[in-house]
């Protein structure tokens, strides 16, 4: 049995979690409202508070999409609750970000200003010119958010210039020697 597909959700106070006919999810809550649709096959639960899903078999198509469910299921109620978050960090001379009509401008070391367009559910904010916040409620949009402007100038071991996340740890390389 999977060990994060048996785990309960709690829902907290403020979020409301409809299932409706083919396991089609709603949750609702400060932040917004989210809803997917589910496998069939699987069997979702929402009584007093808790959500929990269950498989009907051992067939390992079932299997695994059994903790991957329950994942996402966790993934909507924690981002309508409280939202994600990823912060993103500018290293190099000369590097920087503004916010432009809802998107960013960034200067990247290129001839070229790189700009990135607002995406629908995502807010993007500046801070000190060389930190970006992005925040949302769905956690996967975040992530490919965060991923594509740090695709733009990922940073390089040498001299760790480029955009990086504000945890990652650039694993740096020895220059060449005489």
């Amino acid at each position: 049995m999977s060990r994060v597909g048996k785990k309960i959700i709690v829902v907290p106070a403020g979020v409301e979690v409809t299932l409706a006919a083919g396991n089609v999810v709603t949750v609702k809550g400060p932040k917004g409202t989210l809803t997917k649709k589910f496998n069939e096959e699987l069997t979702i639960n929402v009584e007093n508070n808790e959500i929990t899903v269950a498989r009907p078999n051992d067939l390992p198509a079932v299997r695994a999409i059994h903790g991957t469910t329950r994942a996402l299921l966790n993934n909507m109620v924690v981002g309508v609750s409280e939202g994600f978050k990823k912060t993103l960090t500018l290293v190099g001379v000369g590097y920087r970000a503004t916010e432009k009509n809802a998107g960013l401008e960034m200067a990247l070391g290129y001839s070229h200003p790189v700009v990135i367009n607002a995406v629908e559910g995502i807010k993007m904010t500046v801070e000190k010119n060389t930190t970006i916040h992005i925040e949302g409620i769905e956690k996967d949009v975040v992530g490919q958010v965060a991923a594509d402007i740090r695709s733009k100038r990922a940073p390089e071991p040498y001299k760790g210039k480029g955009v990086k996340y504000s945890d990652e740890v650039i694993r740096r390389k020895e220059g060449k020697k005489s």
